[in-house]
């Protein structure tokens, strides 16, 4: 019986980004301006698991994501993992917590916010009510559901 197994090169310095909602795998490479990245980058989508039946993975190599970096992704993806990577062994598990303040990532959903009529950064304070994560823009005080948040 042959065994099939999936094999993507080791790390050896760099981020591990595992457990991301196969759907949203995109929306984090965009969200972390991977679509340009000159180094090594490993794209897996759809790939089997147990936990979520469909997940996706992305492998940055050389690239440490900043903790900053690593909590915007809890917008899209709050279940994700973040590992750090040193010498092909996990230096550092992170925990993804949102900010409750995030700038420039979320487009307001309010057409005629100023935001999206003049050169200014979003800016959203997030809140979290009856279990429901909010993001009310600074300026124009919309409010959307972190589902339905609309990435720049």
């Amino acid at each position: 019986m042959s065994e099939k197994k999936l094999q993507v090169a080791a790390l050896c310095n760099g981020t591990v980004i595992d457990h991301l909602p196969a759907n949203r795998l995109f929306k984090a490479v965009r969200l972390l301006g991977l679509e340009d990245y000159d180094g090594q980058l490993t794209i897996g989508n759809n790939l089997e698991s147990a936990a979520m039946q469909r997940k996706g993975i992305i492998k940055i190599s050389d690239r440490f994501l900043s903790e900053e970096e690593s909590n915007k992704l809890a917008l899209i993806a709050p279940l994700a993992r973040v590992n750090i990577i040193r010498n092909y062994e996990v230096a550092e598990k992170r925990e993804l917590t949102l900010p409750s303040d995030i700038s420039d990532i979320v487009r307001c959903p309010n057409p005629k916010c100023i935001t999206n009529h003049q050169p200014v950064s979003t800016r959203f304070h997030v809140t979290d009510e009856d279990g429901t994560v909010m993001l009310r823009c600074h300026y124009c005080e919309k409010q959307t559901r972190r589902e339905d948040a609309e990435l720049k």
